[in-house]
């Protein structure tokens, strides 16, 4: 009877690690994306800020400072769509693959796989006839998912759309962008790179804390990190645009 006992229980305690990655695989996917957000408003705010502090230096005429920023903004943004689009395309392609050649293997040899799935059970330390049976019992619910799931951590109906990735993208970057381009348009000409330095960098900090916090590494590190580089940007373009400036070359 205990030998009966624990093989009833197994393959619910099987069952129950099963959803268990499920669930995590899920709320991963969710933590990866909204961090690949965090990142992408980053990247519009320190791109687009130091494009608007650059033309600042040279010029205190509102009009090139926008039309600059504008087009780093929708530039910026475009670039960011377009990269994620071909990356994430590719990915798919890569899933798709792997979702063919498993339904082939599942064609050709059902027992051969269902044995491959059993064993992988059996590595995480499941007996042999417990892993056999949740094998068994999850083949005759969806053998494909079964094995995408185990063997690759895919969902065979839940491929990554890039235009869901790319329009993502696309937003982020352009809410960050909007910004740099309001601080440095608001204030009055001679508060615009002071007040821009400040709400970029404030701005920096804030999402470098949300996407170290997402990731779990340390918030105040990813913080300074990330408030350097961009201060170190700002100064630099900014010093190049009031060279430029005092050269009469604008």
């Amino acid at each position: 009877m205990k030998g009966t006992v624990q093989l009833d229980e197994r393959p619910d305690t099987a069952q129950r690690t099963s959803d268990r990655k499920i669930r995590s695989g899920g709320l991963a996917q969710r933590l990866n994306a909204l961090r690949a957000g965090v990142l992408g408003a980053n990247d519009g705010i320190v791109s687009t800020a130091a494009v608007v502090v650059g033309v600042a230096g040279a010029t205190t005429d509102a009009g090139p400072i926008l039309m600059a920023g504008l087009a780093a903004a929708v530039g910026g943004a475009v670039s960011m769509a377009l990269g994620e689009y071909v990356s994430v395309s590719s990915q798919c392609d890569s899933e798709r693959h792997l979702i063919e050649q498993q339904s082939q293997a599942l064609r050709n040899d059902p027992e051969g796989e269902l044995l491959a799935l059993a064993r992988s059970y059996e590595e995480r330390g499941i007996s042999a006839a417990t892993a056999r049976r949740a094998a068994e019992e999850l083949f005759a619910s969806n053998a494909l998912e079964a094995q995408m799931r185990e063997r690759h951590n895919i969902d065979p109906d839940e491929v990554t759309s890039p235009w869901h990735a790319a329009i993502a993208s696309f937003l982020a970057f352009a809410v960050g962008a909007l910004l740099p381009l309001l601080a440095i348009l608001l204030p009055s000409p001679e508060l615009r790179v002071p007040v821009a330095f400040g709400a970029t960098l404030l701005s920096l900090a804030l999402t470098g804390a949300i996407a170290a916090g997402i990731g779990g590494g340390s918030q105040l590190r990813a913080a300074a990190r990330v408030t350097l580089g961009g201060a170190l940007a700002l100064a630099v373009t900014y010093a190049i645009g009031s060279l430029i400036g005092t050269t009469g070359l604008v």
